[in-house]
């Protein structure tokens, strides 16, 4: 399962990179955004979920965008499953969608990846993250999404993610 996973996150970074290249020659549009995930685990035992991100979001044309994102999750246990918590490091690319062609407005977004457990033995998870959303032109950012993890069992969230993003 760890060489599978280690297979797919290389996989998907290789084919994110090959996106970028082709997106740099089309448009030089391209914007960093920063974002707070907050949500409720959707697994028995999990609580509150808090975090943050940062996307590097790569324009393809003003309705495709292949977004790489890398952030930090804090998972809290609740006290009848032992209390405490643990971190896991997402880092995924996938597809953006806006469904006019603004550039802005709402959209569907779908990423996979790759989850870092923090925890000492925790391993390698793959990440998968669908999401709707609504991009305002100023640069604000609102969504509803769904983070799972995979690995020798499932655990996930659903939540939002209020961010900000700038061009570059």
């Amino acid at each position: 399962m760890k060489t599978i996973t280690k297979i797919f996150a290389t996989s998907a970074a290789v084919v994110a990179l090959f996106f970028s290249t082709n997106a740099n020659a089309q448009s030089s549009a391209r914007n960093l955004g920063i974002g707070l995930n907050v949500g409720a685990g959707t697994t028995t035992g999990l609580g509150l979920v808090i975090g943050g991100d940062i996307r590097y979001q790569f324009n393809v044309d003003k309705q495709l965008s292949i977004p790489v994102t890398a952030g930090y999750n804090n998972f809290s246990r609740k006290d009848s499953y032992g209390g405490g918590s643990f971190g896991i490091i997402p880092v995924k690319a996938g597809a953006k969608y806006f469904f006019n062609d603004s550039g802005s407005g709402a959209y569907g977004l779908a990423e996979l990846g790759a989850g870092f457990g923090t925890e000492k033995g925790a391993g390698t998870s793959f990440v998968y993250s669908p999401a709707i959303g609504y991009a305002w032109a100023n640069g604000l950012d609102l969504a509803a999404k769904y983070e799972g993890y995979s690995n020798n069992g499932s655990i996930g969230f659903a939540g939002i993610r209020l961010a900000y993003g700038f061009s570059l």
